[in-house]
Parts: C-alpha cells; structure tokens; sequence
C-alpha cells in the first residue's frame, strides 16, 4: 500500500472518533475526496517542476502517533525563543502538551483548534473564517483540511493586542520509526489588531518526519500581523507549508521565513488583497548544505487599487543542495497605482549546488509601478581580496560577506530577541563567531 491508499484508507478511522454533525465534516469528506482523485503532486506540475515528493511517498509513515510522549522543557529550552516572555502553543507528535504550554483567553484567544472545534463558543469565527482562504484544489492542502483537528488557534477581537509575542512550536520526538503530521492553524486579527506570532517545526530525532502544514491568517482594516517562520531542521525531515493570507483595507501582514535545515521544505506562501491601501511583505533567507533542498512558491494577488506588495528572497547553497524560487505577481485591470516589487538573488558556494528561479509579473492594470528581477553568482573576489588584506582571515571574510548579502531581510525583523537568535543560527551554519549583532 503506497502512501497515497494508506491515506486514503485511514481517512475513515479518523472520522470515526469526530462529531460527524459538525459542520466542518462535509468539508472534510470533499477534501478527502479532492486528494483522493489528484494524489501527490509530481513534476508534472508546473509548479512542482524542480520539487519531487516521490521519494517521500515510499516511506511508510505512521498516521496517527502511537502513544503521548512526555518532554522535559530542559530538553527542548534552545528551540525556543526563550529570552522574552511568550504565549506558547506546543505539540508533541502532534499532540498539544500542556506543560510545554501557556495560553490565554485574557481578552484574545490563543488555544487549540480542537477546542475551536468542539466549543459552541468558537462556531461562529469558525463558520467564518475556517478554510475560506485555502486554496480547494491544491491537493495537499485538501489532504490536510482532510484530517484537520488539531493545530494553533488564534484570534484577536477588534483593537486588541496579545499582551506579549506567540510561539506555535510542532515538535517530532522519533517514538514512531516514520511519522507524517497536519498541523492546521487559524490566525484571526480583526479590523485595528496586532499580533507578533513564531512558528516552528523541529525533528527531535533522526527518525524520518513528514509534516503537511496549513495555515489560514485574516487581517482585518488596519490590522497588523507579524508572522515568523524557523526552519532550521534534521537532515530526515520534511515541510510542506501552505500559507494561505486574506487582507483588509490597510492592512499590513509580513511574513519572514528563514529556511535553515532540513530534507526537503516547501514553502506556498499566498497572499491574497481583498481591500484598498494594503501592505504585503515577504521576505526569506536560505542557507543549505549537503542535498537539502528548498523550494519558496509565492503569490500575491492584487485585487484592488492602491496596495503594495514586496517581496526580498536571499539563497546561499553549498554542497549538493538545491534552492527553487518560483514568485508570482497577479495585478488585476482594476488594480491601479499598484505597488510591486519581487526581487531573488542567489550565491553559489560550491558546482555541485544549484538555484531554479523563475519570478513572474501577470499585469493587467495599465497604471502600476512593478519589478522583478533575480541573481545567481558568486562571492565577489575582489571584495574577499580586500577583507583578507585588511588581516580577516579567510572563512571570517566570507561570513561577513554572507551576512552583508542577507542584512536587508534581517534587519526588517521586529522582535530583536528573535533576530538575535536567527544571527547565532545563521553564524553556526557558516560555522563562524561573530562579534557583532546586525
């Protein structure tokens, strides 16, 4: 039984322990039934051209985990962001761990979507929001609306603000000898919210770990959402996160995704402006080694006029990895005075590694202001030359470099406790100390 049958066929075991009266079940049926007539997808795909799953596909990955594991917060303190205080969502083999966690109803809600589920008092947003903004033909994203139970909710009510940042942390402890995962998030900020929200998926081990997230953000009018993503992985697991963002009239959401580890990441992040005077970031820094392989798939759809978008993706590859950007730019007829700009520049470090970018404008507005361009090179010798001569020694002289080329995304993140952690992960990768914060 290949993975695709052996999805398929446990589909009815997980209804069985759900209430089929709820009305999220109906969705569930039709999305089980999507995926079961599209399947995986292949490079056959266009958009899957450079990423292939296959190999994943032979991998006999236990569906639902065994049995609860227990971890010591000493054990897993480093993978989070633990020098400011935080509410934090926590899964263990996709089960939410309460002592791992700290949340609150202290005027915004940030739980558990299997609380939102089952609670008469979260139907309404629910019925509102759930999987209106998830695309209805990507097949795993429909996978995952499948089995969707657990996850992050969040929702703040209008002219909130979470009292401090929130961390969604899904963490893989290696008790199954293979495990997929579907973590489903729902993210509500209403017309004049805040929320600063890190999310993060770790392998605690070297057992192999497939997790097919989806997540669903709403901003309302003059919102502002700040969205984080680690990815900074064991070399056996894999990510595929489907981001799904609908925004307001004056709204302004930025998504930074630093790709630092792991198998095989995919990243579809979609952005969609449903209002006038929005603002969409996206912003993203690669760093891999070995075979790892990442691939950033974007879209932001310019619905209507006024509204900017602005996309900055930086990739260094070594060894025998393989990056892939593939952005699109959507500016309909009445989308005038659009605003866009989509940039992706790349450093090779070694022959054997490899980028496919391919960014792409669809214009059908006559008065806008849009670019797009992408780079592929290497580092500057003449610029190294002029730093090993002032005394800095070889690898120091390319770490600089390396950081220089990546400062305009990092510079952009508003948590400092949170840049300052991405700075050490990214000075580790080089393999380098650095005596100084960007």
């Amino acid at each position: 039984m290949d993975l695709k049958e052996k999805l398929v066929s446990s589909f009815m075991a997980f209804e069985d322990g759900l209430d089929l009266d709820h009305p999220v079940h109906e969705e569930r049926n039709i999305a089980i039934k999507n995926f079961e007539t599209k399947g995986f997808p292949t490079k056959k795909d266009e958009a899957w051209k450079y990423t292939s799953l296959k190999g994943l596909q032979k991998i006999d990955f236990s569906i639902f985990p065994k049995q609860e594991t227990a971890l010591e917060y000493k054990d897993v303190k480093k993978y989070f962001l633990h020098d400011i205080d935080t509410y934090k969502i926590v899964f263990v083999d996709g089960v939410y761990s309460s002592y791992l966690s700290e949340t609150t109803h202290d005027g915004v809600d940030v739980c558990l979507m299997s609380s939102a589920f089952s609670k008469p008092m979260f139907q309404q947003v629910i019925e509102v929001y759930f999987n209106k903004a998830a695309s209805k033909d990507e097949s795993l994203t429909s996978l995952n609306t499948a089995f969707s139970k657990e996850g992050a909710y969040i929702y703040i009510p209008k002219n909130k603000m979470p009292k401090k940042p929130i961390q969604i942390l899904h963490l893989a402890t290696g008790n199954e000898a293979a495990l997929m995962l579907q973590p489903r998030n729902l993210i509500v900020a209403e017309d004049n919210a805040e929320v600063q929200i890190i999310e993060r998926h770790q392998s605690l081990t070297s057992n192999e770990v497939f997790t097919n997230s989806v997540t669903e953000i709403f901003a309302g009018k003059d919102a502002i959402v700040d969205y984080y993503k680690v990815q900074n992985d064991e070399s056996t697991a894999s990510l595929v996160d489907n981001t799904y963002i609908s925004q307001k009239d004056s709204s302004v959401v930025r998504v930074h995704t630093f790709s630092l580890g792991g198998k095989l990441i995919r990243n579809n992040l979609n952005f969609y402006q449903n209002g006038e005077r929005i603002d969409s970031t996206l912003k993203g820094v690669t760093i891999l080694g070995d075979k790892q392989h990442v691939d950033h798939h974007t879209l932001v759809h310019h619905a209507q006029p006024n509204c900017e978008s602005h996309q900055d993706y930086k990739g260094i590859f070594g060894d025998s990895s393989t990056g892939v950007f593939n952005g699109k730019i959507i500016v309909d007829k009445i989308a005038q005075k659009t605003d866009a700009f989509q940039q992706n520049n790349n450093i090779l470090l070694s022959d054997k590694s490899t980028i496919n970018s391919k960014p792409q404008l669809e214009i059908f507005a006559d008065d806008v202001k849009c670019s797009h361009g992408c780079t592929i090179g290497q580092l500057d010798e003449e610029a190294l030359f002029y730093l090993r001569s002032r005394g800095i020694p070889k690898k120091e002289a390319k770490a600089l470099m390396m950081y220089a080329f990546a400062n305009n995304v990092l510079e952009s993140v508003r948590i400092p406790e949170l840049k300052a952690r991405i700075n050490k992960i990214i000075a580790d990768k080089l393999g380098v100390r650095m005596g100084f914060d960007l």
